[in-house]
């Protein structure tokens, strides 16, 4: 019997284009080298590869590194590291969210923090001068690498990761801003500034378009249910990535941008009834279960990518029964709005179930099948 390689199909391709684009970029790398003089050093140029990586004052030219350098790395050290993001955090988020959708995420978390990289250091070059911020290498997993950060922290907030043997145990929720932190740090110790900056950039790109973009359904078990854009629950604001000490000030600061983002109509509002079906499909994500399942080699998983092993398909039960008692709720709340303003109406139509229909939308059973 063949083997099987249980990789969703996106994930795969991925994984597949960051070798290939890694080894090619190695050998262009090398053939420049040897075929280097010396005066090639005062030349930063002679040693940056503009049509697979992103150089600030070359690769206007090459509007294709803008997609691919996020999956070109400059040694094996970070290839690797990028290689296991891409296949553990691919493979869980491929399957939450289905290809199609986990496509968009990816472009949006590439294109965006390579663009604006591009742009921020062309910029510096007209301020400072300097030709050392047109010649950098831009390059790298970083930003995809605090992109899937952001999702989990959307999807599996509560879920705890213990390493050294119990030794230490973070919650998901806390590794955005951890991550962002050791960025941070390592930007003036090592100086990894273009790192630094992607990670920033990924963070707020991803941010940005799962709170305000990104479509998903009501019941995250059927892709037939009403569809909400965003998350514009509490928990996933933008202060709560970060600790108590600053929690006030970056509070206080995403709520000035978003307003003035709605004055000049670049977002919309989020309604009370956006608010309360986010809220009650994060009630649902905050267990423990859903991230051990990336580990699972067996079972592909309904259509789609839905749903991976039986802990994962036992949560998407658990969260669609709570959805559609939310979404039950609201249609009785609509049913009885109507109901009032319209009182001459000779008789009622009842949208809400029966009392024991209505009980059987909160209520989940597990069956024990083989």
């Amino acid at each position: 019997m063949p083997p099987r390689f249980n990789i969703p199909p996106l994930t795969r391709t991925c994984l597949l284009s960051s070798i290939t684009l890694t080894v090619l970029y190695g050998i262009l790398k090398y053939n420049q080298l040897i075929h280097s003089t010396p005066d090639d050093a005062t030349h930063p140029q002679a040693f940056t590869i503009p049509s697979l990586t992103i150089v600030p004052g070359l690769s206007i030219i090459y509007p294709w590194v803008f997609a691919i350098a996020t999956l070109v790395e400059a040694n094996i050290f970070t290839l690797a590291i990028t290689l296991s993001t891409l296949f553990y955090g691919g493979k869980y988020l491929e399957r939450a969210w289905g290809s199609k959708e986990f496509g968009k995420f990816l472009l949006v978390v590439s294109v965006v923090p390579n663009f604006v990289a591009f742009t921020l250091f062309n910029l510096w070059y007209v301020l400072t001068g300097s030709t050392r911020f047109t010649f950098v290498t831009v390059c790298g997993g970083i930003a995809l690498q605090a992109g899937y950060l952001v999702a989990f922290k959307q999807l599996v907030p509560e879920h705890t990761v213990t390493i050294f043997k119990g030794v230490v145990k973070i919650r998901v929720k806390h590794f955005p801003a951890l991550f962002l932190l050791i960025n941070l740090i390592s930007w003036p110790i090592f100086r990894t500034d273009v790192s630094m900056i992607l990670a920033f950039l990924g963070f707020f790109s991803s941010w940005t378009y799962l709170r305000f973009f990104k479509a998903s359904y009501i019941d995250l078990g059927s892709a037939e249910s009403p569809q909400i854009k965003g998350d514009a629950s509490e928990t996933f604001s933008l202060a709560n990535f970060f600790p108590d000490p600053i929690y006030r000030p970056v509070a206080i600061a995403s709520d000035v941008v978003y307003n003035l983002l709605i004055t000049l109509k670049i977002c919309t509002p989020f309604s009370a009834e956006d608010i309360s079906v986010s809220s009650t499909r994060h009630n649902g994500a905050g267990g423990d279960v859903g991230l051990s399942s990336i580990f699972i080699s067996g079972g592909g998983g309904p259509p789609g990518g839905r749903g991976i092993g039986g802990s994962t398909r036992a949560e998407a039960e658990r969260r669609r029964a709570m959805a559609l008692k939310a979404l039950d709720q609201r249609l009785h709340a609509a049913s009885s709005k109507a109901a009032s303003a319209a009182p001459a109406m000779p008789t009622a139509v009842n949208v809400g179930s029966s009392s024991g229909g209505s009980n059987s939308l909160g209520e989940t059973k597990f069956d024990n099948h083989s």
